[in-house]
């Protein structure tokens, strides 16, 4: 029987992407199997940084050397971006881009039932290319009944990640994502309520929804719908014991949906808030769609309604033109924000964007530079709300651990936890926090 393994880079949308196509092999007949054992290997790319292709590059090259006889089919956002590159990659037997990535099995099985031997499905070193025009293919993955788990070990039932929503209609200058994924587009009411409750029925305790947009969810609906909509909808549609929301763009934070969250235990106490940068001049050159008071705004609000969430966000440094001064006030935000953990990246100039054009584009090592600066500040706030909540108990689900000494649970407010005693997992259980080290927390059943 053929085998097949997966490798995702990136957003929980391409990891939710990822989990789509293994379902659709699995109903092919293919098993799953390790890297260096499976015929064929699915690496499914990101390129949001030159960083991220480069990652891809080097996987492409790994499986290679250690599996040599195995098929590779590179699909995702870089082979979607620079298919005619992607295809020169030695090993690399189809590339498939986010236009047909909905149909994979379709393409490597044309007309063919399962268990064909894959040698005989394709040529070695002759790269079959599927990739069209994003903005013409409209299709989503359709949801798994089990979606993989974010700790990687295997247990589909654990925290599995929901893809609601895919492509983006925001232009911001430094992003080559909407050209990749195309226009934003919602997966229905219906669908998305069917989806959690087969996850619920296959044991999810709880599920990430997530998207490349995913606060514009429902506005390419007829009727259109809101984001909170959808989340209230979830609330009184499903049994699922826990819902926890993936990043979220400043202006889809609304009164309305911060007080859903506030008003849902069943909600994680945690928000992703894209913020980018705290400098106005630089927002705009950005093309962002807010300013930065009315980011303070909406992470005021989101601290006054839920004061023991975690709160994080995605940072760029060293975008062009960014002076000493800019990022003083991108520092000085973050210091004064109630934030606890950050996504920190350093600009990368994607080939089309507006922003790659820009004057003043920003030495690599100047940028990795404020890298670090914000890391060791978000380290010492991490630090200090992970001690706020030593003696108190929270409700955290438990994780598979590969190690003794790993985190084996992750609390409802997103915080890293060690149970000294084992406990089985996929369970919601009290946790009486006694001590926090270096942001990590350790606890004992109450």
């Amino acid at each position: 029987m053929p085998s097949f393994y997966i490798e995702n880079f990136g957003c929980r949308a391409a990891q939710a992407d990822g989990a789509s196509i293994s379902r659709q092999l699995t109903v092919r007949g293919l098993e799953p199997a390790s890297a260096d054992a499976a015929e064929l290997v699915i690496l499914n790319t990101c390129t949001v940084t030159a960083d991220a292709d480069r990652a891809a590059r080097a996987a492409v090259r790994r499986i290679h050397s250690h599996n040599p006889c195995a098929k590779i089919l590179v699909t995702g956002c870089y082979a979607q971006r620079a298919p005619a590159e992607v295809a020169t990659f030695s090993g690399v037997a189809w590339v498939v881009g986010n236009s047909h990535k909905h149909a994979i099995a379709d393409t490597i099985f044309p007309d063919a039932p399962p268990f064909v031997p894959l040698h005989a499905l394709t040529q070695p070193h002759r790269a079959e290319v599927y990739v069209g025009d994003i903005f013409a293919h409209t299709e989503l993955l359709a949801a798994p009944v089990c979606i993989a788990a974010e700790t990687n070990s295997g247990d589909s039932r654990t925290r599995p990640n929901l893809k609601v929503q895919d492509g983006c209609d925001n232009r911001c200058s430094f992003c080559v994502i909407p050209s990749v994924r195309g226009q934003s587009r919602s997966r229905s009411l219906p669908q998305v309520i069917d989806d959690i409750n087969a996850l619920v029925a296959a044991g999810s305790r709880e599920v990430v929804i997530s998207g490349i947009n995913l606060g514009r969810w429902g506005r390419d609906l007829t009727p259109a719908a809101r984001f909170e909509t959808l989340v209230e909808a979830i609330l009184q549609q499903t049994r699922l014991e826990k819902l926890r929301l993936s990043s979220v763009e400043p202006m889809d934070w609304t009164d309305d949906l911060i007080a859903v969250i506030r008003s849902a235990p069943r909600i994680a106490r945690h928000a992703h808030v894209p913020l980018q940068s705290g400098s106005d001049s630089v927002l705009r050159r950005m093309h962002r769609k807010y300013r930065p008071w009315h980011y303070r705004a909406k992470i005021t609000k989101i601290r006054e309604a839920l004061p023991t969430a975690a709160i994080g966000a995605d940072v760029m440094t060293g975008f062009p033109g960014e002076s000493d001064a800019e990022f003083d006030e991108t520092r000085r935000m973050v210091e004064d924000l109630p934030l606890t953990y950050l996504h920190i990246f350093p600009y990368s100039p994607r080939p089309g964007t507006p922003a790659a054009a820009l004057p003043g584009q920003v030495p690599v090592h100047i940028a990795r530079e404020r890298q670090h600066v914000l890391r060791d500040l978000i380290f010492q706030k991490k630090q200090s709300f992970a001690q706020s909540f030593v003696g108190q108990t929270l409700p955290a689900i438990t994780l598979l651990s590969s190690r003794p000494d790993s985190p084996n649970a992750l609390t409802d407010n997103y915080l890293e936890l060690h149970l000294p005693v084992h406990h089985q997992p996929n369970c919601w259980l009290p946790a009486r926090i006694t001590a926090s080290e270096n942001g990590r927390l350790t606890g004992i059943l109450a």
